[in-house]
């Protein structure tokens, strides 16, 4: 990812290289590019854009990460809000089988967590795309939501470009950085499996119920 940051930069400058790793971030969600597309509008492409910038005088750390967590923010106000006027229709509408299980597994992991599912979401792929329109959906007070997007968007943003960043800028704080990355990519992954997992008990046990209910009517 890195490298192809660096070919972009040399192609467009840094004003168009800013505006083009934004637009990522805010089309990740805004737009559901990021469940076609999740390495390029995510953690990867935010790490990558935060070395460049501390391999590159004419980029500036202060510009990139704040327009970043900006975006984020934006990307998920559109999707809470086209979850909000639209209904389960706009998500029912999205073609794929893994898609729809990807929905299902949002819809449990908002069901469980709430507010925090807004923030934690953030660091998980396929969460960061479902989980604003499912709150708009599900009808999630605009306030809380906005404080959870904020508090969600801005931390995984800034944090992890800013990381990058530190990882190419600073050779002594470069294996802390490093550390931390792992630690917020290892977080991310567990916290999708950990849905997962309460996915499926939820599944079969919503299965066991339909069978002890069927073999009751049999009786």
């Amino acid at each position: 990812m890195a490298h192809e940051l660096a070919n972009l930069l040399s192609d467009v400058g840094p004003i168009v290289f800013y505006l083009v790793v934004w637009g990522l971030v805010f089309a990740g969600t805004a737009l559901f590019v990021g469940v076609f597309i999740p390495f390029i509008t995510g953690d990867s492409l935010l790490f990558g854009a935060g070395i460049l910038t501390g391999t590159h005088d004419d980029l500036s750390i202060w510009i990139l990460a704040p327009g970043v967590g900006i975006a984020a923010v934006l990307g998920d106000q559109v999707g809470f809000w086209l979850g909000r006027r639209l209904g389960r229709p706009y998500l029912t509408k999205r073609n794929g089988r893994w898609v729809q299980a990807g929905i299902r597994r949002a819809e449990r992991f908002y069901e469980l967590f709430g507010w925090w599912s807004v923030v934690i979401s953030r660091y998980i792929p396929w969460g960061r795309v479902f989980i604003p329109p499912i709150a708009g959906i599900s009808g999630m007070k605009y306030w809380r939501f906005v404080t959870a997007n904020i508090v969600g968007a801005l931390s995984w943003g800034v944090l992890i470009t800013v990381i990058g960043y530190f990882a190419a800028v600073n050779p002594s704080v470069r294996p802390i950085a490093y550390v931390v990355a792992g630690v917020v990519i290892t977080i991310s992954v567990a916290a999708g499996a950990r849905a997962w997992i309460l996915d499926r008990r939820a599944r079969r046990s919503a299965e066991a119920v339909v069978a002890t209910s069927g073999a009751s009517r049999e009786s």
